[in-house]
């Protein structure tokens, strides 16, 4: 039957809708934490001895994690660490319901190091709709069908830090790639999305800078490396306008890969030994900044070379300490650093417009999750388990604090007007209560 216009504008428009809805990774699905929807809840509190607002459904879950849930369809995906990382698994919950659907894993009997507060299996998993990637670390990189079927698994040796790890997998095309860091061995892997066999590896050695000033001068045991996750960005400039570049900031500097073959393209130097955040993208530019005390780097992408003497802004030490990734909006980035404060800063300038300290209900307000955008609001998870949600504007206002009273260090997953939160404790479905769509 010959469609009308009318018939295939309806069409386009409901995969637009359905890809809408849609949260394949950690950073969303344009990379960036920010969601292509507007309608979340403002509100929510959950407890054990009262009722409940706005709290679709609660599940335990079995031992403390640090990743990110991921959503598709009417699936989330949660990678989960069981015996300190004797198993480690990828769970899957039916997102009406949270009930579990399936888990399947991998056995590992190595002792990997890691720190306290990190537990194992805190790489968040990524997913194009055909498949779910999961970085287990020095057990594999593992791909599961939609039916909990292992596809293939993937051995690329060892990865050990003293503070463990946390880089997550990027599908791209495909390809999957897969920072394989921190630690003495560290390397950008393309692995074929279809087989699991590497078409190339990139190694990015881990150097002790000349001078450190970030507290861990003369400390080399586990001082360095790169937990971030690699971000793929589209450079309309420079030496390659309209082609891919796959962007992460390393030990010491700022690098930029070919996604076809892993060839270097550029690089600026200056980025801290130590991080801990990943790079955004935004308005044709690429922010990247470092952990304690870290650097802060504003360059295109499109470089050739070395562009050190390129950037758009360099700021050599910042005031606090960062694990969360910033969002790139209207000429600012905002962004929460780790003791609690949530800050907007002018990127042409460099200046403060902001800098907030953020609630909390309990005595530990750090923030180690990322920033999320949904319309001009801002959402973020502190420690103490209390989503923020703040106004993005050069002007700070805050719009609500949302307890539920259990230590969260992930980042909010949204998804066609829900909510999805990792705690040490559970996996929450935030919705109003009573939605028209449900």
């Amino acid at each position: 039957m010959q469609s009308t216009p009318l018939a295939v504008l309806l069409a386009v428009l409901s995969v637009a809708s359905s890809r809408a809805a849609n949260w394949p990774s950690w950073r969303g699905p344009n990379a960036n934490q920010v969601s292509p929807e507007s309608k979340f809840p403002l509100s929510w509190s959950w407890s054990e001895k009262g009722p409940s607002t706005n709290i679709l459904w609660r599940t335990e879950l079995p031992e403390p994690g640090n990743s990110s849930p991921v959503v598709w369809g009417d699936r989330v995906f949660l990678t989960q660490a069981r015996e300190d990382g004797a198993r480690r698994s990828l769970m899957c919950f039916d997102r009406k319901s949270g009930r579990l659907a399936w888990e399947q894993g991998v056995a590992f009997a190595g002792e990997d190091p890691r720190h306290e507060t990190n537990p194992h299996c805190a790489a968040s998993p990524v997913t194009d709709g055909s498949i779910v990637v999961a970085s287990f670390a020095s057990a594999g990189i593992a791909a599961y069908g939609f039916d909990g079927k292992r596809l293939w698994l993937t051995d690329l040796g060892p990865q050990r830090h003293n503070w463990g790890q946390g880089s997550s997998p990027v599908i791209h095309g495909d390809v999957v790639l897969v920072y394989h860091g921190p630690g003495k061995d560290s390397a950008l892997y393309a692995l074929d999305k279809a087989s699991g066999i590497v078409r190339w590896k990139t190694a990015i050695p881990e150097e002790q800078p000349s001078e450190r000033f970030d507290g861990f001068a003369g400390k080399s045991d586990g001082m360095l490396g790169s937990f971030s996750t690699p971000l793929v960005v589209r450079a309309n400039k420079g030496a390659r306008p309209g082609t891919d570049e796959v962007v992460i900031p390393a030990s010491n500097r700022l690098l930029a890969f070919s996604p076809a073959d892993g060839r270097r393209l550029w690089w600026s130097e200056g980025m801290n030994p130590l991080v801990y955040t990943s790079a955004s993208f935004g308005e044709g530019k690429v922010l990247a900044m470092g952990g304690y005390f870290g650097s802060t780097i504003l360059v295109e992408p499109g470089g050739d070379g070395d562009v050190t003497g390129k950037r758009l802004l360099w700021e050599r030490r910042a005031k606090k300490h960062r694990i969360g990734s910033p969002i790139l909006l209207n000429g600012h980035a905002y962004l929460s650093t780790t003791d609690g404060f949530g800050q907007c800063i002018h990127l042409a300038s460099g200046k403060m417009m902001w800098e907030e300290r953020l609630p909390s209900s309990g005595a530990d307000g750090a923030t180690w999750s990322s920033m999320t955008l949904a319309g001009d609001r801002l959402y973020v998870v502190n420690r103490s388990g209390d989503t923020l949600v703040v106004r993005a504007s050069p002007r700070f206002e805050k719009l609500a604090a949302n307890p539920v009273g259990e230590l969260s260090n992930s980042t909010l997953a949204m998804s066609d007007g829900q909510l999805f939160l990792r705690t040490h404790k559970a996996l929450y479905g935030i919705a109003e209560a009573s939605p028209a769509s449900r």
